[in-house]
């Protein structure tokens, strides 16, 4: 499987974007989709996951939402109120599973992954 990410950008604290990740090279709906971020310095830090059965997760803060679109091969990342400290690097992963309501929220478990698209929020 091939994930192409996009979307990212430089946004002022309080503005929203959203990302995209196209797959290809797979049976879409097979697989477990996650965003994940990495800061400088920092070690990559789950963001959001969405099962094949379309049930999130999230991390702690709400102002994320996943989502996916099997028709488009598409997962997407909507990210509102963003603040500084959002600034990172953020990843789309895959990973297959026969299991419709299985998640995944450590980047171990996951098996393929995007090359990263880079968001800025600037104070």
């Amino acid at each position: 499987v091939q994930l192409q990410a996009s979307g990212g950008g430089l946004v002022q604290a309080g503005g929203s974007l959203r990302l995209s990740c196209a797959a290809s090279g797979g049976t879409f709906s097979d697989y477990v989709m996650g965003w994940f971020r990495q800061a400088p310095g920092k070690e990559r830090e789950f963001v959001a996951t969405i099962n094949r059965g379309g049930s999130q997760e999230t991390e702690a803060d709400s102002r994320f939402a996943i989502s996916r679109d099997n028709s488009k091969n598409i997962v997407s990342l909507q990210m509102n109120s963003l603040k500084p400290e959002d600034t990172a690097v953020y990843y789309c992963a895959a990973r297959g599973t026969a299991f419709v309501s299985r998640t995944y929220v450590r980047a171990n478990d996951y098996e393929y992954w995007g090359q990263g698209t880079q968001v800025t929020v600037s104070s």
